[in-house]
């Protein structure tokens, strides 16, 4: 089996990694930083907003179980793409909506896929995502892996990131039931 990687940015990456774990044919999911020029970055310089980082999480997947296109689904449905630079209370460069693509089919298909969703009104404001190229990771530290599995009663936990496990299951019970009506 050849996995693939995806590196999205959505927001909190307890979050991102919380949402992408639960879905068949994620292999692994990594909380990290991308898309900024300080080399391996600690979380506290991410958060000064200096560093042009984005939290983000790298996600190893086969594409023989999960497409790129629907881990973008997900992606576009498990948070807002209209926020510049915020997801909910959590405001900074760091929090911004972006994909870093690995390979030239993959920049297509985003760009398709930002094109679409524009298309369908779903958002009445523009998506503000960035497609850029991948050029590195640097893994978060320790303390950041995990984290919703191992602080699920935790007020954030339990009031950001269960409402898009929430919304992501609600909307794969709609897809099946579409399916079968």
């Amino acid at each position: 089996m050849k996995t693939e990687f995806a590196t999205l940015a959505n927001g909190c990456f307890w979050c991102s990694e919380a949402i992408f774990t639960r879905l068949k044919g994620v292999k692994s999911v990594l909380p990290g930083y991308t898309g900024g020029l300080v080399e391996d970055p600690s979380y506290d310089e991410v958060c000064t907003g200096t560093t042009g980082h984005a939290e983000a999480a790298q996600v190893e997947f086969d594409p023989t179980v999960i497409s790129f296109e629907k881990l973008l689904d997900v992606f576009w449905h498990t948070h807002d793409p209209t926020t510049l630079n915020r997801q909910g209370a959590d405001v900074g460069t760091q929090y911004r909506s972006a994909i870093f693509y690995h390979n030239e089919k993959q920049r297509e298909i985003a760009e398709k896929s930002k094109m679409e969703l524009e298309k369908s009104g779903i958002y009445k404001d523009p998506i503000v995502t960035e497609i850029a190229p991948f050029k590195k990771f640097y893994i978060a530290e320790d303390y950041h892996k995990k984290y919703y599995e191992q602080h699920q009663n935790a007020p954030y936990c339990r009031f950001v990131i269960e409402p898009k496990i929430d919304k992501l299951v609600n909307q794969y019970v709609r897809e099946i039931k579409s399916e079968f009506s």
